[in-house]
């Protein structure tokens, strides 16, 4: 059987390629091992990461989240899960007409692919840097609206209000509010169970009835 030509620049396998491939093992022997100190030190992560999510408020504390669901659409991995509700003007959660009544993210499902945030026309949906969602429980990975609402801040008010008198929702997302209103107070929020309740007088018999207070 004849002999197959070898190909141009083929050598013949010799001691050489051994030592190469050893010559690798050596120098990283001599290299300084980087060993993170995580969770003593975290490590700071870049600017855009995608962490946990968060819905946002506009500055006078009503939420940025009018419930259209477009989010849950967006999401490749099924992970979010929401319920609108219609807005009131004794129960006004944002400056729209709906708000998101029911808002969950399943962690155990989202993949941190931000598709989400994305396809937000508020961009009352946005993501933080805080990336420990690890649990020992599937059910503690399904995140509330409460435990997604981003913070009060100075000058906010927390819903439901009022929207901001003489404005509309447009006023809003051209960010023409910059903070609630001078006397804006929270409304009872009868669709989380809260009643308004009648505060006792302590005046005596004759002092006239007080004011309806809202029951917090």
């Amino acid at each position: 059987m004849a002999e197959e030509p070898k190909e141009a620049g083929q050598s013949k396998p010799g001691f050489q390629n051994p030592v190469a491939g050893f010559g690798v093992t050596f120098k990283a022997m001599f290299k300084k091992r980087l060993t993170e100190q995580y969770p003593e030190q975290q490590k700071t992560t870049a600017p855009r990461f995608h962490g946990r999510h968060q819905l946002n408020r506009h500055p006078d504390g009503l939420e940025k989240c009018v419930g259209c669901e477009l989010c849950a659409w967006a999401c490749p991995a099924d992970a979010i899960y929401v319920e609108g509700a219609d807005n009131t003007d004794e129960e006004r959660y944002s400056p729209g007409e709906r708000y998101g009544r029911v808002y969950q993210i399943n962690y155990a499902r989202c993949i941190l692919c931000g598709l989400c945030i994305e396809a937000c026309p508020t961009r009352a949906l946005t993501m933080t840097n805080e990336f420990e969602l690890a649990d020992s429980s599937r059910a503690n990975l399904i995140y509330t609206k409460e435990q997604l609402l981003a913070g009060l801040d100075e000058g906010m008010v927390d819903t439901p209000h009022a929207i901001y008198p003489g404005t509309d929702e447009q006023d809003y997302y051209r960010g023409l509010v910059t903070e609630a209103a001078p006397g804006t107070e929270r409304q009872v929020a009868l669709s989380k169970g809260e009643v308004v309740q009648e505060a006792a007088s302590t005046f005596g018999e004759d002092e006239p009835a007080s004011k309806k207070v809202i029951g917090r």
